[in-house]
C-alpha cells in the first residue's frame, strides 16, 4: 500500500513539474501585457421604484472550507481556505403591488372628529445581500503540492466562496429581525406623513 502511495505522489509531482515547465517558463521569459478593449456600459432599461427601504444591516462572515482529494495525502493535493466576506442587506416594503381597496380614507365629518386612514401594509422583504468587494478576501489558505503548482498557471475561482457567503449572510439577516424593524420603521414614517395631513392611521396586514 505504501509503495502505491509513493508512486501516486511521484506521478503528481512529475505532472506538476511538467505543467510548470510548459506553461510557466514561457511566460516568465516573454512576459505578459494586459489590454482592456472592453466597450462602455450601455443602459438597457429604466424602471420606477415603489419600494421603501426602511432598514439595513451590515454582516460579516468567515468561511472555513476544506476540499479533500480521496486517497491522496493533503500534503500533495487538496486545500483549506479561510475566506472573509462582508456586506449589507436591505429590508424594504414594496407598495407597487397594493390592490384596490388596500387604502381606505374616511370621509370628512362636520363634527370635528379626526379623519382616519386604514392601510393594508405589505410585509417587509429582505433584499439580496450586497457584498463589499473591498472587504471580501482570502484570509489564509493551505494547499497541497499539486494545488500550489496549479495555482502558478491557473487563477483560483473564488465564485463559490462568494455564493456561500451570500447564503450565510442571507440566513443571518432572516434571523436578525431586520424585516420586522423595516415594518416598524415604515409604520412610523406613514404615521408621521398622514399625521401631518390631519389623519390618524390604522394598519392591517396583507397575509
Amino acid at each position: 500500500m505504501k509503495w502505491r502511495i509513493g508512486v501516486a505522489a511521484a506521478v503528481l509531482v512529475a505532472v506538476g513539474v511538467l505543467v510548470a515547465a510548459v506553461l510557466v517558463v514561457p511566460r516568465l521569459l516573454t512576459g505578459t501585457d494586459t489590454i482592456d478593449r472592453s466597450q462602455p456600459a450601455l443602459l438597457q432599461s429604466l424602471r420606477d421604484l415603489s419600494q421603501y427601504h426602511a432598514s439595513a444591516g451590515e454582516f460579516q462572515v468567515v468561511l472555513d472550507i476544506e476540499r479533500d482529494v480521496r486517497y491522496v495525502p493533503s500534503a500533495l493535493a487538496g486545500q483549506r481556505t479561510l475566506f472573509v466576506a462582508a456586506g449589507t442587506v436591505n429590508a424594504y416594503v414594496d407598495f407597487g403591488g397594493l390592490a384596490e381597496g388596500a387604502l381606505e380614507v374616511s370621509p370628512t365629518t362636520a363634527s370635528g372628529e379626526a379623519r382616519k386612514v386604514r392601510l393594508a401594509l405589505p410585509k417587509a422583504v429582505l433584499d439580496k445581500p450586497n457584498l463589499d468587494q473591498e472587504r471580501c478576501y482570502v484570509f489564509a489558505q493551505e494547499r497541497g503540492l499539486f494545488d500550489r503548482l496549479t495555482s502558478l498557471v491557473q487563477t483560483q475561482d473564488q465564485q463559490p466562496f462568494y455564493v456561500a457567503a451570500e447564503q450565510k449572510i442571507s440566513d443571518a439577516a432572516r434571523e436578525s429581525g431586520l424585516a420586522q424593524r423595516a415594518e416598524d420603521n415604515t409604520r412610523k414614517m406613514l404615521t408621521g406623513m398622514f399625521g401631518a395631513l390631519g389623519y390618524q392611521v390604522e394598519f392591517t396586514s396583507l397575509d
